[in-house]
């Protein structure tokens, strides 16, 4: 259970055990399918869309590519997550070194992070352009664009990385998880000492990468309800056409991140077990899955260059088989 002893003579934890797997009785072969078929999904929908808005110069605009950063953080919070569930589902002992579980805090916490500071930026975005449409090109410039790329990545990535290192610093007593995957706060609550700063820093790292970019999306929302409101019927398609799937995406992720971060901080006991885990795991496998199948359905340009491939690789197929016919 430990690995070396300090010179106080405490234990430091070599691993951590992850308590919430359970016996699935001849299942689990069953759960590694459902989980690797919504790995495989998940990465061909995301990287199908990322290489449509990359190839496609109609699409070089800021809307899409904020969109592309977004699916970019989908591919990458989803293999932060479901190879390791993988290699769980199939393996009878449910532990992971202690580098490995903080290496994957991180990388599930940026992601949170990134996703909401994404979703923040994007409905700025159709602020300006609902709301200002006569201005918007001279707004939304291409520097402008790149800075707010980079406020999408950055201040997530250096608050994360200083939250995880401030939990990789700890003196731990403990090393049993009650969760499928690794996560700061419960890491915490194993630790030895006084753990006020971490707490503090949590809460503070907490408040400006959900709340603050929250209030953003609320604030440019109501400027736009405000637009549609008083605008024109075009006005009003214009916003329902391209907000519909942002508000569907934030109502989503907030979901899933709400119920983690209640059961985290609350006891769930009473609640089913198969169901805590779904609920835990919902922000970090539906969200990856879910927006760009919402994106690609509703946004008309993406969905009109879908098609167009998958008519013209029908068509090519059409076009062979009758060529093999003929000869």
């Amino acid at each position: 259970m430990w690995a070396s002893t300090d010179l106080k003579g405490l234990k430091e934890v070599s691993y951590f055990t992850l308590a919430a797997y359970f016996d699935t009785e001849g299942f689990k072969y069953l759960f590694f399918m459902i989980i690797m078929s919504l790995y495989i999904l998940t990465v061909c929908a995301n990287v199908l869309l990322i290489v449509i808005i990359c190839m496609n110069r109609s699409l070089h605009e800021p809307m899409y590519l904020f969109l592309c950063s977004l699916f970019v953080n989908e591919l990458y919070g989803s293999t932060g997550l479901f190879p390791f569930l993988l290699l769980q589902i199939l393996s009878d002992i449910h532990t992971v070194s202690t580098s490995f579980c903080f290496l994957q805090i991180f990388c599930l916490y940026f992601y949170g992070s990134v996703e909401f500071t994404n979703l923040a930026v994007m409905s700025y975005d159709r602020y300006l352009a609902i709301c200002y449409p006569l201005q918007y090109n001279t707004q939304m410039t291409s520097n402008k664009v790149a800075f707010l790329i980079a406020v999408i990545w950055l201040p997530p990535f250096v608050a994360v990385f200083v939250t995880t290192s401030l939990s990789a610093s700890l003196q731990l007593c403990g090393n049993i998880i009650n969760k499928v995957y690794c996560d700061n706060y419960s890491v915490i609550k194993l630790a030895c000492y006084d753990t006020r700063v971490n707490n503090i820093y949590e809460l503070i790292a907490a408040s400006l990468t959900i709340p603050v970019p929250v209030s953003v999306i609320f604030y440019t929302y109501i400027k736009i309800l405000k637009v549609c409101f008083s605008g024109s019927k075009q006005t009003r398609q214009k916003a329902v056409s391209t907000c519909t799937p942002h508000l569907a995406s934030l109502i989503n992720f907030s979901f899933g991140v709400f119920f983690e971060i209640l059961q985290s901080r609350f006891d769930m006991s009473s609640v089913p077990n198969m169901l805590r885990i779904f609920l835990s795991l919902y922000f970090l496998t539906c969200q990856p899955l879910f927006n760009p199948v919402m994106y690609g359905l509703n946004m008309s340009k993406i969905c009109f260059i879908c098609k167009n491939l998958l008519l013209g690789s029908a068509e090519k197929c059409r076009s062979s088989n009758r060529f093999v016919q003929l000869e």
